[in-house]
């Protein structure tokens, strides 16, 4: 399980961010991180091809053992810089490039089988923290459910990335041709309540920067990101 930066250096600044699904927290940490000249690691691509490498394989998505084990027998990369590319291989297989694959709606359909093993996540978070250690990076931005209170809950900058339910379906929906606006928003808040059931992704811990984005638009919540980091590194000064 690695990144394709290289190692050494002083340790990356970190990031953190968390938000529901829908929140923008991808996109917007993506161009944050672009402005910041820092990397960015996507923790949902990990769970995501974890899920597509389970049905690839027959496995239970719901049995955490299986899920465990096939753990131990696959291999992961991700970059960190640059468009992102996902990368997973099988046993008794070569590589396979995933970055297309793991975004189709059937595989986010299955992504709260596998995120709701807690060995499962402990797992990931440990490879998560590895990777950002090892990037060789100024920062990274790390984004996805957890992030702020469990993989990285010591980061110097951790925000809370949200919006409302209606307008975090209204954007999905733009990115999903086909599916209408109320589609979006049952499907949305289904997943909601699977997620909620393992993680508190509405109320942002202590220390952590809740950064509403209901009123704002892209560019704006951008800039509300940067700004939070920037203010950060001038107080670290």
């Amino acid at each position: 399980m690695t990144s394709t930066s290289d190692a050494g250096g002083a340790a990356p600044i970190l990031v953190a961010i968390d938000g529901p699904a829908g929140s923008g927290k991808s996109s917007v940490s993506r161009t944050a991180a672009e402005q910041l000249g820092f990397g960015i690691l996507d923790t949902g691509a990990a769970y995501r091809s974890l899920a597509w490498a389970a049905l690839r394989s027959g496995i239970d998505l719901d049995d955490a053992g299986e899920v465990a084990g096939l753990l131990d027998a696959w291999g992961y990369a991700i970059t960190l810089i640059g468009a992102q590319r996902v990368t997973v291989r099988l046993p008794g297989l070569d590589p396979i490039d995933v970055t297309a694959e793991i975004r189709d709606p059937g595989i986010s359909a299955q992504v709260s089988r596998v995120s709701k093993h807690p060995e499962v996540r402990g797992r990931l978070n440990a490879m998560f923290r590895e990777l950002v250690a090892d990037s060789g990076l100024p920062g990274v931005v790390i984004e996805g459910r957890d992030v702020t209170t469990v993989i990285a809950p010591d980061a110097p900058v951790r925000l809370l990335l949200t919006a409302s339910p209606e307008v975090r379906a209204a954007r999905r929906a733009g990115e999903l041709p086909g599916l209408s606006q109320a589609q979006v928003l049952a499907d949305l808040r289904a997943r909601d309540a699977k997620d909620a059931q393992v993680v508190d992704f509405v109320n942002p811990a202590p220390g952590v920067v809740l950064v509403d984005t209901s009123d704002l638009d892209f560019e704006q919540s951008v800039q509300a990101v940067v700004d939070v980091v920037r203010h950060a590194q001038e107080g670290a000064r």
